[in-house]
């Protein structure tokens, strides 16, 4: 008994284990991609690349390219960078970054943004068509008497509740879609209603639109509330291909969407800072709820690539954002700011953002 509890409980850290460095790598795949923007765009538009580095701290791994670049991998994999010739200092190089006219500048700083939000779609397209996400679908209708034979005996034939089948695609809810990108969920639809309400649910069945009544239920869980339930079983349902391909776009706008409607709430104080998380943080919730269903990794794949876009376009000073406005800056007045300022602004503002990342992630591990 004794050696099955310590094989039950190795196993289970080893699973653990492997869901953290899942989560590792799928947090320095997102920033791996977010610097290969920047990368590719540079290579494009003629800018010099000192180096290309997947991590940070010693390096393990390191090769240069005859040309000088050098590609290598560090020992801390909680981020990268793709590091310009004269990026912050002064550089007599044409190639080199601040060199370059600040148009050309423009379009680097947002590769890394572009390739973040190109791969959320992508990611968004994967979760959509492999395995669903907003739209709900009827199951284990035949093991479920609440919606099998859904009616009120008290009510008129002209308002007999119909049943749900399997494989209904609850599409609607009261005439409103039910939808991410609209911020409609089955879940909230349906609370704007109360035990006995008739409402309609359009359904998808067998490629057919049906308008089905039904009511709620009193909840299990809570007898007393006058807060109802559907009483059915819902899994996800499965895009089709061309569905994914319309849906793919919008699903990933609406995901960055919710990055700054979540920071206004926290500047307005609509959320504490204890929703917020740095990498450890991020590791963990990830290797978290991934254990619970792999579903729900292809759920954050495009989550945190838009996450990362949203963040990084922010004119917080050291990311893309804040170099972007001061190369704005430096195109309208037709000089820089004297680089030895902007470096030092950056270099600052780099210090506070780990700091409070830092902190951040203490937080959440200690409270």
């Amino acid at each position: 008994m004794l050696s099955s509890m310590l094989g039950t409980t190795f196993l289970s850290v080893l699973t653990t284990i492997a869901y953290i460095l899942l989560a590792i790598v799928v947090l320095l795949l997102m920033i791996t991609i977010h610097e290969f923007g920047h990368y590719t765009f540079g290579k494009w538009l003629g800018f010099k690349i000192n180096e290309f580095s997947i991590g940070f701290g010693k390096s393990i791994y390191s090769k240069t390219r005859k040309n000088g670049e050098k590609f290598s991998i560090r020992v801390l994999p909680l981020g990268g960078y793709c590091a310009f010739a004269g990026e912050d200092e002064n550089d007599k190089d044409p190639k080199a970054f601040n060199n370059q006219k600040p148009w050309k500048r423009i379009i680097v700083l947002l590769g890394g943004v572009t390739f973040n939000f190109l791969s959320a779609i992508i990611f968004a397209f994967i979760l959509l068509v492999g395995f669903g996400y907003d739209i709900p679908m009827v199951s284990d209708a035949s093991k479920n008497q609440e919606y099998v034979a859904v009616y009120n005996q008290d009510k008129p034939e002209t308002e007999q509740i119909q049943a749900l089948q399997n494989g209904d695609v609850i599409r609607k809810v009261g005439g409103k879609n039910v939808s991410f990108v609209e911020g409609n969920s089955l879940q909230s639809l349906v609370s704007t209603y109360k035990i006995d309400d008739i409402f309609v649910l359009t359904v998808q069945r067998n490629g057919e639109f049906l308008d089905i009544k039904t009511t709620l239920f009193k909840n299990p869980d809570d007898p007393s509330s006058n807060q109802g339930v559907l009483g059915i079983s819902n899994t996800p349902y499965r895009y089709t291909f061309v569905e994914a391909l319309i849906s793919c776009v919008p699903v990933a706008a609406a995901m960055a969407w919710q990055v700054l409607v979540f920071l206004f709430m926290l500047l307005s104080g609509g959320v504490s800072i204890s929703s917020m998380g740095g990498p450890i943080t991020t590791i963990g919730f990830i290797a978290e709820y991934s254990q619970l269903n792999i579903a729900n990794l292809f759920i954050f794949l495009p989550f945190v690539a838009a996450n990362l876009a949203m963040f990084n376009i922010l004119p917080i000073p050291s990311l893309d954002g804040s170099r972007i406005v001061f190369t704005t800056i430096e195109w309208i007045r037709k000089k820089p700011i004297k680089r030895e300022v902007e470096a030092k602004i950056h270099m600052i503002g780099l210090i506070v953002l780990f700091a409070f990342v830092i902190f951040v992630d203490l937080y959440n591990l200690i409270r």
